[in-house]
């Protein structure tokens, strides 16, 4: 059998320059992870979604003005995950063997704690149990449990891919995974081939060379929290707005 690898560090990303905002990645998400349709009483702040693709722009008038569609998850923070250390029941894990920053439905009590200390908005209660229209039930991936009312979702890179990919490593005898044999649903789903996931710590794999590329940044990167979900895009205005501290119109005109 094959020497085990000891810790792994997964990431993703995610060039916006090449995603055109098409929603490719939430449904595949939604599909993947048993994320019901909307409630009809749901709205933009009530929704439930493990992955958003938000829309920003240069703020400049036509012809100058650039639009650009970012997507959203959680980014699996590295160093001190605001979540983990604010959970009072342990409902959150950072996984030292992988890097990826889990949630545990079951002990979670719904404080929503989580939700506030987390900088990128990207995570979601859920106020309604989950419903499927007539029949739709039986299209449930039967390999992750549905989660009921009154807890808080998010991404946890499809973790439940990683456990298959794991255990068609040991059939064969291995203890160490391919390149490519464990990827999230909507790195496999982008028709752009925006989103890019793999071993971080690997310098030889292609995600690692996309997020060491000059044009790669991280969102709210001054925090510190080292999240493992990169961006990249050659155009300056794009990296400069993952940067919280930049000033609104509002603001510039009030200091002016």
């Amino acid at each position: 059998m094959e020497t085990m690898k000891k810790n792994v560090r997964y990431g993703m990303v995610i060039d916006l320059d090449r995603c055109t905002g098409c929603g490719a990645c939430m449904v595949a998400c939604a599909v993947e992870n048993n994320i019901p349709p909307a409630h009809q009483g749901a709205t933009e702040r009530t929704g439930t979604t493990w992955i958003r693709v938000y829309k920003a722009d240069n703020r400049k008038a036509f012809p100058e003005q650039r639009a650009v569609f970012v997507p959203i998850l959680c980014q699996h923070c590295d160093h001190h995950t605001p979540c983990v250390s604010v959970c009072p029941q342990k409902a959150v894990e950072y996984d030292r063997a992988t890097g990826i920053v889990g949630q545990i439905p079951v002990r979670c009590l719904g404080c929503r704690y989580c939700m506030t200390a987390c900088p990128y908005h990207a995570r979601y209660f859920n106020w309604w149990d989950p419903v499927w229209p007539e029949g739709m039930e039986k299209t449930l991936n039967p390999d992750v449990s549905t989660r009921m009312r009154g807890v808080v979702e998010k991404c946890n890179f499809c973790h439940s891919r990683l456990q298959q990919a794991k255990a068609r490593a040991a059939v064969e005898g291995r203890s160490e995974l391919r390149a490519g044999e464990y990827m999230p649903a909507c790195a496999e789903a982008c028709p752009a081939g925006a989103i890019v996931f793999g071993e971080l710590s690997d310098e030889n794999s292609d995600v690692h060379q996309a997020a060491s590329g000059g044009d790669a940044f991280r969102l709210l990167e001054h925090l510190g929290t080292e999240p493992k979900v990169y961006y990249r895009s050659r155009q300056p205005w794009v990296r400069t707005i993952a940067d919280s501290r930049i000033s609104s119109p509002a603001k510039e005109e009030a200091h002016g």
